[in-house]
């Protein structure tokens, strides 16, 4: 399983991994006008704090790997 990493681009995470746009929508981070840049960039423009993303990205993709996904 890949992990995902801070200089991921939005919309490459999203459509790799759709169960991810629930996080990026609970953390309120653009996908739509910032889904071109990276994660990291994003977010931090955006105020979010990006290691609590990652991890909560990073736990979504997870649980779908373990439910066979």
């Amino acid at each position: 399983m890949e992990t995902i990493i801070r200089n991921m681009i939005i919309n490459d995470v999203i459509k790799k991994y759709p169960q991810t746009i629930e996080i990026f929508n609970d953390y309120k981070v653009d996908s739509c006008c910032g889904g071109g840049a990276p994660i990291e960039t994003t977010a931090k423009r955006d105020g979010i704090d990006v290691e609590g993303l990652l991890k909560a990205l990073n736990e979504v993709i997870g649980e779908g790997a373990a439910k066979g996904r």
